[in-house]
């Protein structure tokens, strides 16, 4: 019998500071709007977030994620990095770098134990600039990468895998070796919104590809460089000694059962997901409290009482489910209408004999 209580700490808050973006990212899964002018594009207003900020330390904040669309787009993330440094959260930001200038790298090192995760996802101009959509971006982004190192932070590197860039997996790695990064994570590319359609177009690693990729970058390629590699796929795929081998911040225990997610336009929603699909946003933070939504929304309870012990599919027997909790409830759903269907990759390589027979009841 379940005994997960109703309602657990809220530990981050994802804020998804924009709906714009400088890029155009072919794998994007939350379809930002491109690029265009301040009044083009909804913004998280100042004060809303300072205001939802000051609610989560009621519930047990402690870590705050900024992302977006770009976070460094928003017209005051000055101000935004201050307040979140004035109030001694942890700060983690995703962000493609472009816009990381010495400035604003100095206040994310301000900030309490700062984690950054730059995007780049190529070894040169045109692999990174083809996957991204806007030349000279490359260049803007290693020139961000050295900003923050100069700073005194060491960032994550991250690349997303398509068939375009996958044999420059060791190159990366040596590139974000010299540029002084702390740690490299190689994503995979989910079929959602416009990762959706490169895997329909065929642009992305086959699934037997991305298994062996896997293989080598945690077993040899880990052991070739000074610096941490982590490979995206699930749990039941890692070798036993990577199990806890966490790719992420301070944050990264967190976990499903104490996150909740802002939107540009003051939604929360499960996370960046509910951009597009509704059922997964749970109101409006200028007229409901973030209290009331945090113990009371009928989807956050769903998923408190069901996870892991609903999940379907091969999900349902993995011996992993409890450290993975369905690897990714927000994706689950966009592809089935359920937040307890097996994560595809795990589902397909159950279906093509993959998946790894020793983690199954």
């Amino acid at each position: 019998m379940d005994t997960r209580p109703a309602s657990l700490p809220l530990n981050q808050i994802y804020f998804y500071l924009t709906r714009g973006c400088n890029l155009r990212c072919r794998h994007c899964w939350i379809t930002p709007e491109d690029r265009g002018d301040e009044t083009s594009r909804p913004v998280l207003d100042f004060d809303l977030l300072t205001s939802i900020l000051q609610q989560g330390l009621d519930l047990g904040l402690s870590c705050v994620k900024l992302t977006g669309g770009e976070p460094l787009m928003h017209p005051r993330i000055h101000r935004v990095l201050e307040r979140i440094r004035d109030l001694s959260v942890k700060l983690t930001v995703e962000t493609n770098a472009v816009l990381c200038s010495t400035e604003i790298a100095a206040l994310m090192k301000a900030c309490k134990d700062p984690f950054v995760a730059v995007s780049l996802d190529g070894a040169d101009a045109e692999t990174h600039e083809w996957m991204r959509g806007v030349k000279g971006s490359f260049k803007a982004t290693l020139q961000g990468i050295r900003n923050l190192v100069a700073a005194g932070l060491r960032p994550q590197i991250i690349m997303s895998l398509v068939r375009r860039n996958k044999d420059q997996v060791e190159a990366l790695i040596r590139m974000a070796e010299s540029l002084g990064a702390a740690s490299v994570k190689f994503n995979l590319v989910q079929p959602t919104a416009r990762g959706e359609r490169m895997h329909q177009e065929g642009m992305t690693v086959p699934l037997e590809e991305l298994v062996k990729l896997g293989r080598w970058v945690e077993t040899e390629l880990s052991s070739s460089s000074h610096i941490p590699l982590f490979y995206s796929h699930p749990p039941a795929f890692r070798p036993l000694g990577r199990l806890l081998a966490f790719d992420s911040d301070g944050c990264r225990t967190c976990g499903i059962f104490g996150i909740i997610g802002v939107l540009a336009d003051g939604s929360y929603a499960l996370c960046g997901i509910g951009e597009t699909v509704p059922e997964l946003v749970f109101g409006d933070s200028a007229t409901r409290p973030l209290k009331e939504v945090w113990h009371y929304s009928p989807v956050l309870q769903e998923i408190r009482q069901g996870l892991p012990y609903r999940l379907t599919g091969v999900c349902a027997d993995c011996l992993m489910k409890g450290l993975c909790l369905g690897e990714c409830v927000a994706q689950n759903y966009y592809r089935s209408k359920s937040l307890w269907s097996s994560f595809w990759y795990c589902q397909e390589a159950y279906d093509l004999g993959l998946f790894p027979e020793t983690r199954l009841a």
